[in-house]
């Protein structure tokens, strides 16, 4: 990949990026794998007597116990349990239900083998929250911190997928330049 770029005029201008084979088959893997992280913890949550009740649909009042998820959806308060329970059994199935649409969308702009992505901006925007969510999911998995070499020692079992950490940061950098480009 080498950057995101605008491409077209006008009514008809798109975010363009070309992903070779590799990075392609990479990109697909980590979205397919947080997506079914997520579905996980939907799959978990069974319906109350209340959303049978009201029809309204509830998630789980308890934080996720596996710490990628548990980035992936943090709490929605730390001062108050109480309300931080009520929030998310509310709202998180929501927020499942936009990220797993935003993981589909990469998938499904994203050729299989490769090849050149065209986004509208809200395309853009959807890949955007996808990648974040990748990259927090490796992030928190690698132990990604701010005083992180940029390289590891080769015996670090990290270092391996430190790399691939750095590259989807630099693709995601490139498509916020050059979203931030397009409305200029």
């Amino acid at each position: 990949m080498n950057g995101w770029k605008k491409a077209g005029r006008g009514g008809k201008a798109r975010l363009a990026g070309t992903f070779d084979p590799q990075e392609a088959a990479v990109l697909r893997g980590l979205v397919d794998e947080v997506r079914q992280m997520l579905a996980g913890r939907s799959a978990d949550n069974p319906a109350d007597e209340l959303a049978v009740l009201t029809g309204m649909r509830t998630g789980p009042s308890t934080r996720p116990d596996d710490r990628v998820l548990a980035r992936l959806l943090p709490d929605f308060s730390t001062d108050d349990p109480d309300l931080s329970a009520g929030m998310r059994s509310l709202h998180e199935p929501e927020l499942i239900e936009a990220k797993d649409a935003a993981a589909a969308l990469v998938l499904d702009t994203l050729p299989d083998d490769g090849g050149r992505v065209e986004l509208t901006t809200e395309q853009a925007d959807a890949w955007l929250a996808a990648l974040n969510d990748v990259r927090l999911a490796l992030g928190t998995a690698l132990d990604v911190s701010e005083d992180m070499p940029e390289d590891l020692p080769v015996d670090d079992p990290r270092a391996a997928h430190l790399g691939v950490y750095h590259w989807l940061t630099y693709v995601q950098d490139s498509l916020v330049q050059a979203r931030m480009q397009f409305r200029g």
